[in-house]
């Protein structure tokens, strides 16, 4: 198949849009599909993949981290129609997505299209407007999209469930991303690489730094715990516009000096940081999937994650991990519980990879090419039928 992926978010960027749509480029090329992205251009970044098209951007000040695409975009339509695309694939509703879906329209192409954010949980990103006015204009939007797709991804329950409160009624399949092969690397090897000391218990977070992933109940927990042990520390993989408060926040909780923010890091350099910490904790109840928990247990890593969205969705209690509720006190205590017996932690951590070797991104890129198959076998009967009914009142009007 030749298929042209569109999505507002991508490589520079780290997040789990981007994660998830290289994580199905390279299984999909590696299987013989032509597949070519559209995206917005980041600044000062160049593209080493040929297939890579980005359109004009520009960084705004309410969202510095993600570049916005800005019209015109018939520009690259040249290229788009070079290509003869079989199938169109969008990863984001806006801008770029939207393009996205407007091309497939003109082109009579079949559009899938993968829902991998809760967008009315990022309504306080948009400036000017009240929330609830933000909130109804993106369930209005979520609506009108998804409805004029052939298929619909989710990659997770929680996802599967938010489109259907916006009342999308296209096909909906459930595909999380898969979990990558794990790097061999010992602990100890890990340890040295990224600096942490011996006989040290590292929790760790990779993500986004953000208001909307419950940053708070991280800290609060993990000052209750360092009251009872002087081992252990916490550390952060990632960046983003709420570091700055998380980084008050360690102060004035007092843990500061066990707290490392490590920043944004490239993605091949991530997995040294899950192979060397013992236990990866996890607030956000704003997610589709739990990715990063996918990512951790394919290295050997459980996890603890607060419940709510399609985070918590892989963890299995008492075999790969557990899931609290919304509450330092009762994350606290889960965590110390772990870290304070070893026989459990090593039967946990066995159960994170067993777990992650059950979904891994071969199958979850079967599962893609089965639904654009559908699409396509659902998009040639419709033009057949538009055909037929064109012929029958051509003879009619006869």
């Amino acid at each position: 198949m030749r298929i042209a992926i569109f999505s507002d978010s991508y490589t520079p960027i780290a997040n789990g849009v981007s994660v998830s749509i290289e994580t199905l480029v390279e299984e999909l090329r590696s299987r013989g599909h032509s597949v070519h992205i559209f995206t917005s251009a980041y600044p000062r970044f160049r593209d080493k993949d040929p297939n890579v098209y980005r359109f004009r951007s520009l960084m705004t000040p309410f969202a510095n981290e993600y570049p916005l695409a800005f019209p015109p975009f018939y520009p690259m339509l040249r290229r788009f129609r070079r290509h003869r695309f079989d199938l169109m694939h969008t990863h984001t509703p806006y801008t770029v997505g939207f393009v996205g879906l407007r091309w497939a329209e003109s082109h009579y192409l079949p559009l899938v299209s993968t829902y991998h954010t809760l967008y009315e949980k990022y309504a306080h990103y948009v400036p000017f407007f009240p929330e609830w006015f933000v909130r109804q204009k993106i369930s209005q939007h979520t609506h009108y999209y998804y409805n004029r797709c052939a298929q619909v991804i989710a990659p997770s329950e929680a996802a599967l469930q938010s489109l259907e409160d916006h009342a999308v009624k296209r096909p909906i399949t459930v595909i999380p991303t898969g979990n990558p092969e794990p790097r061999k690397f010992s602990k100890e090897e890990a340890r040295k690489i990224v600096g942490s000391k011996a006989g040290e218990k590292l929790l760790l977070y990779v993500g986004r730094i953000a208001k909307e992933k419950n940053m708070p109940l991280l800290f609060e927990a993990a000052q209750l715990i360092m009251q009872e042990r002087d081992d252990v520390r916490f550390w952060l993989v990632g960046d983003g516009p709420f570091r700055g408060q998380c980084e008050q926040l360690a102060r004035d909780l007092g843990i500061g000096d066990r707290v490392r923010f490590v920043g944004a890091i490239r993605r091949d350099e991530v997995d040294m940081y899950y192979i060397a910490s013992d236990l990866f904790i996890f607030s956000s109840m704003t997610e589709t999937q739990g990715l990063v928990i996918g990512e951790a247990m394919s290295l050997g890593v459980p996890a603890v994650a607060v419940r709510g969205g399609g985070a918590s969705a892989g963890i299995r209690e008492d075999e790969n991990g557990f899931v609290v509720g919304n509450h330092k006190l009762e994350f606290a205590n889960i965590v110390s519980k772990i870290l304070c017996n070893a026989s459990l932690l090593g039967r946990l951590s066995e159960g994170a990879k067993r777990s992650a070797k059950q979904w891994t991104t071969g199958d979850m890129c079967d599962k893609v090419v089965e639904v654009y198959e559908g699409a396509l076998t659902t998009h040639a009967g419709n033009r057949k039928r538009v055909k037929k009914g064109l012929a029958g009142a051509r003879s009619r009007a006869n």
